[in-house]
């Protein structure tokens, strides 16, 4: 049978309150009495009970983290920060993912519900009244990366626009004239700002120039496809330049078009977007736009435990952007970044 509290109390000699308060840190107990009880607590293998414990204490010591996908290089740069920053403060995480579906997001929250103290949420399908339909008011919560931030819930962004818009730049001062762009999901926020900036840039630029979008879908196999599109056409009928939403997409795109007998950047330039590790070590390496992903995590989850421990309490709701910064490779040119 388990060990129970009752049962180390017993070996300890000491009260269920005692054990308790040594398991919960509580200052209202002697450190030789802790220090015993928790030797004790080991010898027997005792584990606490955590729905119990939080009824006690009101806490779970846990963290929800709610993301589109846990698929590919940018999620797992993204979890990586957010665990680092939680394991130091002695907390766990539990996550989830969404795969593109608003149902399977309800469900989701629901399930989190009394299970964390509060949620770290990106997802295209979030707004204000989703959130207040599927999870109580009282429940912390910071958005990543959502049109919905700044209004009702505080929130953490990339400028994804003004990158999006720099990358155009650099790779129209690099002489490319015809520039393409493969475009993420429809429905997705980052995507959306990102074309948005790849048609602010061209038509600054190129004013009579007519935008070349590919439709994507931020995975590897929809720049695959869009490289076979282009190796279909006639040579003078392609881009001089390519430019994906993101590196997945990118490097799809790259390695199709190098295998069928395209040379990059001598017969077109690709550029992609985040900086996944993987970037660098792909040939041409990827010149990218450098989004802080870990970095995004580590923030979010500050901004959700002020608003968790009340030292954010009453502050409104806002909306803080991070910077993205360009990376130039081989893929565009000379490298001049690593």
């Amino acid at each position: 049978m388990a060990v129970t509290i009752k049962d180390v109390a017993q070996a300890a000699g000491v009260s269920v309150a005692s054990v308790s308060r040594a398991l919960n840190g509580h200052a209202s107990i002697t450190d030789d009495t802790r220090k015993h009880v928790l030797e004790v607590v080991k010898r027997m293998r005792y584990m606490p009970h955590v729905g119990a414990r939080s009824l006690t204490t009101s806490t779970t010591n846990t963290i929800g983290v709610l993301l589109p996908d846990l698929y590919g290089e940018f999620f797992s740069e993204m979890i990586r920060g957010i665990d680092g920053a939680a394991r130091q403060r002695g907390l766990h995480l539990m996550v989830s993912s969404l795969h593109g579906d608003a149902d399977e997001a309800a469900l989701a929250l629901r399930a989190m519900r009394g299970r964390v103290d509060g949620l770290l949420v990106m997802s295209p399908h979030v707004d204000a009244a989703f959130l207040s339909d599927n999870l109580p008011d009282e429940l912390p919560i910071v958005l990543m990366n959502s049109a919905a931030g700044g209004t009702h819930y505080p929130a953490l962004s990339v400028d994804n626009y003004s990158a999006a818009h720099a990358m155009v730049v650099h790779l129209a001062g690099c002489g490319y004239q015809r520039i393409a762009f493969i475009a993420g999901p429809s429905g997705n926020y980052e995507a959306q700002e990102r074309l948005r900036g790849y048609h602010a840039a061209l038509a600054g630029l190129a004013p009579g120039a007519a935008p070349r979008v590919f439709a994507g879908d931020f995975s590897e196999p929809s720049g695959e496809a869009v490289g076979r599109a282009l190796l279909a056409l006639p040579a003078g009928q392609r881009p001089q330049a390519l430019f994906a939403a993101n590196d997945m997409m990118a490097i799809g795109a790259l390695l199709t078009l190098t295998q069928g007998g395209v040379q990059v950047p001598r017969d077109m330039a690709v550029a992609g977007f985040d900086d996944i590790p993987i970037a660098r070590y792909v040939s041409p390496a990827l010149s990218t736009v450098r989004v802080p992903i870990a970095e995004l995590g580590v923030q979010a989850l500050e901004r959700l435990l002020s608003a968790i421990d009340g030292s954010g309490a009453g502050a409104p709701a806002s909306m803080a952007t991070l910077a993205a910064t360009l990376v130039v490779r081989a893929s565009t040119g000379e490298s001049s970044t690593p």
